[in-house]
């Protein structure tokens, strides 16, 4: 029986449009050949793969590389003024650290054995290697009205990653004999002992195991449930051993590590899950595992690089912002990606050809393995019969009802994003137990929130000390401002401390910092100097500011490369641009869910969080990778259907048996990367938590409302017309053959061989 496809030939004018000349050079072959090559010669691809993650783990062993947070902002003020610093006044231009003491209640730090253990500890700290001075809080006149809480102030010669943990530790035993005497010690600043942020094994193992238990269900059986996992591992140790290594010579955030793990780890075993689902079907149909593999890889390994090529492009996408630590996040989570695909494409087939029948042996667990055999083998006798199948033509007869509801629950969830205040994660964002929230909560009960984010004003061409004096009183008569102290003055410049009334994330300290550069000339007036307004809350003010107006050139450079790439890839228009409309739907909906609970609080005693600020990069990555993430589970979906409609060309038919055949293995991959996201949600670490809810909340959204609902709601609503695309469009785009069905073709006129051959009669007549 000819196909659609072989009977219209080279009629372009038809809706669906397929030529016959255009793609000789097919995806579609190209990775049947690599998978047949990888099956064929599985050892030496699962050496070179071994090598190259042993090969990994040494270099990022031997480089010594760490994550560090301290991020820098070309372009911005105050990166200027930190530029400036490190010029003209070296010495404070490093981290610093603000230290805490506290008495208990009802009890004071004024006395003399409590003075005296601080001004001795604070003493020794100057003799700890890269301090440049230590100043003790009675100095500094910085002890509260009530003498119960004081802050000692460190200035490092270092930047923030690079002050060595050794002399953080070293700190930390300068102060043990104020502990003994009874003083709580707590540590703020940009640089303090525990600053650094350790990524957990916990979430990735938690994840793991219920990944595992996903594909137990899925699959009933333990070497086909292993094997996604396996070459997962691999490519996520290769990939972040890398980005360790590259930690050692360029700045990686501690999320830019988490965020490679995330999606080195679902990705990889999704797009394992994908193609030995296909392969596994092609055994239970009787083709031979030699001819199995390459045959999955050429039909659902279309799919699998279309997905992985939008979210790589995705999350390279990152690079227009122009700020580093996104660019260096983006372009890790591209690379783990980009492992991921490469290990389905080549180590997966070769782990395939170790396991030969085995992956379709189904345990004898009742539980996993009976229940699984059944829906296995009722998948492939009768795909009508199946779960998924029910749900098809419940989404195709309601269509209408379906998408109704469908974009009423997503706008719903949306509504509290129009709510949302950006801002970066200050100490009143960290867990209660933690040493940098601790010292946040004493500094506000003995000081004012301003104390916890104070402001450097960076004055340049400074002729004398009293045109420092006058800056500085001028500073202190604006609004919202405790005090202003000269700090230092060196080489032309001179160093300001203003302390505002609010606190670091108060929209009140943004409009301060507004206001002061829209009144620096007067501030400046009868001085000649020039002012800059600096310090870690101004640098927040300024990423939040830059990131929001980057977001709408984010946006349409990404959605416009990634429509480019779905149309080749379906060769219509009107798929990407539905493609599209979801996932702008499911951002919406999964970005008013994290503001409901991370901004808002609600469940925040449920899940453990302190309500604070979204995280102001947060939207943009979550549009890079849920974005990405909605166009894998899109093509998984419609590739599917544009097979069935490219087999029959009834397009309704097409929508409820394509949706019915990748409904099972689709709530599977996103249930899977459902379960890594949450898990990651179990961390300390607000910033983790909140990617990870989001993540989540992204993934479930849109793979269960939009793409396996929606999607097909709107797809039976417009019918064959989904498909049209004129006449000039088919003569000059490329057949990429995403569903397939030209490789059968191949194969079935004998191109790869006898035995390929049969293998693709087998697979094609049981498909139908």
């Amino acid at each position: 029986m000819l196909s659609v496809v072989e009977q219209v030939g080279n009629h372009a004018d038809l809706p669906f449009g397929c030529t016959g000349d255009v793609g000789k050079s097919l995806m579609s072959s190209y990775l049947y050949r690599l998978a047949r090559f990888s099956y064929r010669r599985r050892v030496l691809v699962l050496v070179l793969w071994l090598v190259a993650a042993i090969a990994a783990v040494t270099i990022a062993q031997v480089s010594g590389g760490k994550t560090n947070d301290d991020f820098t902002i070309p372009g911005t003020e105050a990166q200027k003024a930190s530029d400036v610093l490190s010029a003209k006044l070296p010495a404070f231009s490093g981290g610093q650290s603000t230290i805490v003491f506290a008495a208990k209640k009802g009890a004071t730090l004024t006395t003399p054995a409590a003075r005296d253990e601080i001004r001795t500890a604070m003493t020794k700290l100057s003799s700890v290697p890269q301090v440049s001075k230590s100043v003790d809080p009675f100095t500094g006149r910085l002890v509260s009205k009530d003498g119960r809480i004081a802050l000692g102030q460190v200035q490092w010669t270092a930047k923030p990653p690079d002050v060595k943990d050794a002399n953080l530790d070293a700190m930390q035993d300068v102060m043990k004999p104020v502990r003994a005497a009874g003083l709580e010690v707590e540590y703020n600043g940009s640089v303090f002992p525990g600053w650094r942020f350790e990524v957990s094994e916990t979430p990735e193992l938690i994840g793991l195991v219920i990944a595992f238990g996903i594909l137990m269900v899925t699959f009933g059986a333990f070497a086909a449930a292993g094997m996604p996992i396996i070459s997962a591992i691999i490519g996520v140790i290769t990939t972040l051993m890398g980005v360790t290594a590259a930690a050692s010579v360029i700045t990686i955030a501690s999320a830019s590590t988490t965020v490679a793990l995330m999606l080195g780890l679902s990705c990889g075993i999704d797009y394992g899950l994908f193609i030995l689902s296909r392969h596994r079907a092609n055994l239970l149909r009787g083709v031979p595992p030699e001819e199995s593999v390459p045959l999955a890889m050429g039909t659902a390994g279309s799919s699998v690089v279309f997905a992985a090529l939008t979210v790589i492009i995705a999350l390279c996408g990152l690079t227009v912002v122009g700020i580093p630590f996104l660019t260096v996040m983006g372009l890790a989570a591209a690379a783990s990606v980009l492992v991921a695909l490469l290990i389905a494409l080549t180590l997966l087939p070769a782990l395939l050809g170790f396991a030969g029948r085995r992956v379709a042996r189904f345990s004898r667990l009742p539980k996993f393995g009976a229940h699984a055999e059944r829906v296995a083998r009722r998948t492939a006798a009768d795909p009508n019969s199946t779960a998924g199948a029910g749900w098809s033509r419940f989404v195709v007869r309601h269509r209408v009802l379906v998408t109704v509801v469908g974009v009423v629950l997503l706008g719903v969830l949306a509504i509290p994003a129009t709510s949302i205040r950006l801002g970066l994660p200050s100490g009143a964002s960290q867990p209660t137990d933690n040493t940098q929230r601790k010292a946040y909560d004493l500094t506000t009960e003995g000081f004012g929130a301003g104390f916890n984010g104070a402001l450097l004003i960076v004055a340049q061409d400074v002729s004398s000390p009293s045109d420092t004096l006058k800056i500085s009183a001028a500073l202190g008569r604006q609004a919202d401002v405790v005090q202003a102290t000269p700090i230092a003055a060196q080489n032309g410049v001179a160093l300001i401390r203003v302390i505002p009334k609010s606190g670091p994330n108060d929209s009140a300290t943004q409009d301060l910092v507004h206001t002061l550069r829209d009144n620096r000339t007067t501030i400046e007036s009868g001085t000649g100097a020039h002012i800059l307004v600096g310090g870690t809350t101004a640098s927040n003010i300024d990423v939040s500011a830059k990131l929001s107006s980057a977001l709408p050139v984010f946006l349409i450079a990404v959605v416009g490369l990634a429509f480019v790439l779905l149309t080749f890839a379906f060769r219509t228009i009107l798929v990407p641009l539905k493609s599209i409309v979801g996932f702008l739907l499911s951002m919406a909906a999964a970005l008013g869910a994290q503001v409901a609970v991370f901004q808002w609080g609600w469940g925040r005693h449920l899940l453990g969080i302190t309500p604070s600020e979204t995280i102001s990069f947060l939207p943009i990555i979550m549009l890079a990778i849920i974005f990405g993430l909605s166009s894998d589970y899109e093509v998984f979906v419609v590739s599917r259907i544009k097979e069935e409609f490219t087999r029959h060309g009834d397009a309704r038919a097409a929508v409820q048996r394509g949706t019915a055949l990748s409904a099972r293995v689709v709530t599977a991959a996103a249930l899977i990367m459902f379960s890594i996201f949450v898990a990651f949600m179990f961390t300390s670490n607000p910033t983790i938590q909140a990617i990870g809810f989001s993540f989540a909340v992204g993934v479930f959204l849109d793979a269960f409302v939009v793409r396996l609902t929606l999607v097909p709601a709107v797809m039976a609503l417009i019918g064959g017309r989904i498909w049209y695309h004129p006449k000039w469009f088919g003569r000059w785009v490329p057949d990429s053959d995403i569903e397939g069905q030209r490789l059968e073709k191949r194969l079935a006129e004998g191109d790869f061989g006898a035995e390929a051959a049969k293998a693709a009669e087998k697979s094609n007549v049981a498909g139908r």
